[in-house]
């Protein structure tokens, strides 16, 4: 469906950020990066539709507001993560790119 656009790579997270003018003291870590995880989905090699579809049941065995963590290699990923939080009712706190793999965390909705 989307696995042949192209992806621009975002760089947010790939590295550990540091303090201007002192590279030896680490930049605080952002809101999203302390949020703690209660399930991390592994949907390396999986394509659509698979992602969503992993994220969804492991969303469903969890009461709203934990927040999942699904790491997926398809690119059309980066598209449809997005808006199956958008029609299910889910949060999406962060996406990236982390090499040829993307991450996203999600929080469930109250609805589902």
């Amino acid at each position: 469906m989307t696995a042949g656009r192209n992806m621009q790579a975002d760089t947010t997270g790939a590295e550990e950020a540091r303090a201007p003018g002192n590279s030896d003291e680490p930049v605080a870590q952002s809101p999203v990066a302390q949020v703690p995880v209660a399930l991390v989905v592994d949907a390396e090699g999986l394509v659509c539709p698979w992602p969503v579809l992993k994220a969804r049941k492991a969303l469903d065995t969890l009461a709203s507001g934990a927040v999942i963590e699904v790491i997926a290699t398809d690119p059309a990923s980066y598209i449809d993560i997005p808006a199956f939080c958008d029609t299910a009712g889910h949060i999406l706190l962060d996406q990236r790119r982390d090499g040829s793999r993307f991450v996203y965390r999600v929080r469930k909705g109250t609805g589902g």
